[in-house]
């Protein structure tokens, strides 16, 4: 999730266990503690482009990584509230629940987490959006409630509890949501009579009304997406692999790289005479066939012998705000 989620539920998760004896400190600690797992970014920067975002949400974001620094949490915190008589023992299983709880809300999108590191399996549910909303603000305003009261006050676990049980109720609500777009992606495929290989559903930006998918099938992918005010049958798209046009080049580690990174959602493209890898994973930014554009592609290059991967730049902020106004629009049925 995006940052200021993590740092609402951290805040929220501190509270509820060291709140009682220190206050809002507790909110700070955990407010601080719940943006570590995501420091791979920092050191990310010293490594090059494609292996920063291959190890992102891997190390840092498992659970033996939490075992490991909780306890040096739990030391720091101790020593420094030791007059509140906050416990080595409280003080571990806080920052515990603040960093694995980090790692539960992220299982929730479309990234992936690598809770079982060293295990190369990435977990994920892609049921919400990287940012929503309806899961930050309604998070934010409760936890602001409870930051009102005293650290004695019983109002002030009340709001805190009921800010952790209303936002964590909205993250299983989404799977919900998500299970009834799945039947509806499924049956229309049916009707098509598609037949496919794997299919993922997600939510698309911002909101849990208009869900997309990618159906994987022999040759390629069908791409479509459906909104809880449509009228009209769920139209697909279909997207060849062309993984041939890489054939020459696929034992190389940079496209073992991509493949791993994709998770095998993936297909090849040509434009202006280059050749770009795209990942399915997020979407497509334009679906116009004729200049298809993808959220996340690499220009593939072959220089002296040795593979190449440069990421493409994101497109600007009027593009990107073109492309809101049209998911806007679209939110509202078809």
């Amino acid at each position: 999730m995006d940052s200021l989620s993590q740092i609402v539920l951290g805040a929220a998760v501190g509270n509820q266990v060291l709140g009682k004896k220190i206050g809002n400190k507790a909110i700070l600690y955990g407010a601080i503690i719940g943006t570590m797992p995501d420091l791979d970014v920092l050191y990310g920067e010293f490594l090059d482009p494609l292996t920063a975002t291959d190890i992102h949400r891997g190390f840092s974001h498992s659970t033996m990584f939490f075992i490991f620094l909780s306890p040096i949490l739990g030391w720091i915190l101790q020593k420094v509230e030791h007059k509140q008589k906050v416990n080595f023992k409280e003080a571990t299983l806080c920052s515990y629940l603040i960093l694995q709880t980090h790692a539960l809300l992220d299982l929730f999108t479309t990234w992936g987490t690598q809770l079982l590191w060293p295990l190369e399996t990435r977990f994920s549910l892609q049921s919400i959006f990287v940012i929503d909303p309806l899961y930050t603000l309604p998070f934010l305003f409760l936890l602001i409630l409870s930051m009102k009261k005293k650290k004695q006050d019983p109002k002030r676990m009340f709001w805190n509890r009921t800010a952790l049980i209303v936002s964590t109720s909205y993250l299983f609500f989404t799977l919900i949501v998500q299970a009834i777009a799945l039947q509806k992606f499924e049956k229309q495929l049916e009707q098509n009579k598609i037949s496919y290989q794997e299919i993922v559903v997600k939510p698309s930006p911002f909101n849990i009304i208009l869900w997309t998918t990618n159906v994987k099938v022999d040759n390629g992918y069908y791409i479509g997406d459906y909104s809880f005010f449509d009228t009209k049958p769920i139209q697909f798209q279909f997207i060849p692999t062309q993984k041939e046009l890489i054939s020459n080049i696929e034992d190389a580690a940079v496209i073992i790289q991509l493949k791993r990174i994709s998770e095998g959602w993936y297909c090849i493209t040509e434009k202006e005479e280059q050749l770009l890898f795209n990942d399915l994973r997020f979407g497509v930014m334009n679906a116009d066939k004729n200049d298809m554009q993808f959220s996340f592609s690499y220009h593939i290059t072959e220089e002296n012998g040795e593979v190449k991967a440069v990421e493409l730049p994101n497109k600007n902020r009027k593009e990107a705000k073109k492309l809101l106004g049209k998911l806007w629009v679209r939110m509202w049925g078809n």
